[in-house]
């Protein structure tokens, strides 16, 4: 299960960069641990929370609001290994 035991994180930071011409907010969450386990899912759970609290802050100018595209861009470490999405995604 995701998120179910406690980890010792060495970092957490979320950035939010706004698109004010494409209206686009897009969040990215950087997330990093000493131990021998990988964890994409507080990164991904980082960068979902932010886009929620962005969505609650902004739903009273429209609710027409679309979450889309979370997905994970890289990690390193734990038992599955490293993954890089640009590598993953380049054609061969």
């Amino acid at each position: 299960l995701p998120l179910c035991h406690p980890l010792p994180l060495s970092r957490a930071s979320v950035q939010c960069r706004l698109d004010r011409a494409g209206g686009v907010v897009e969040v990215t969450a950087d997330v990093s641990c000493t131990g021998p386990t990988g964890v994409e899912m507080e990164s991904l759970t980082a960068a979902a929370t932010a886009a929620l609290c962005i969505y609650d802050m902004c739903k009273p100018i429209t609710k027409g609001i679309v979450i889309s595209d979370l997905r994970l861009l890289s990690k390193s470490g734990g038992k599955s290994g490293d993954y890089d999405r640009a590598a993953d995604e380049s054609p061969e």
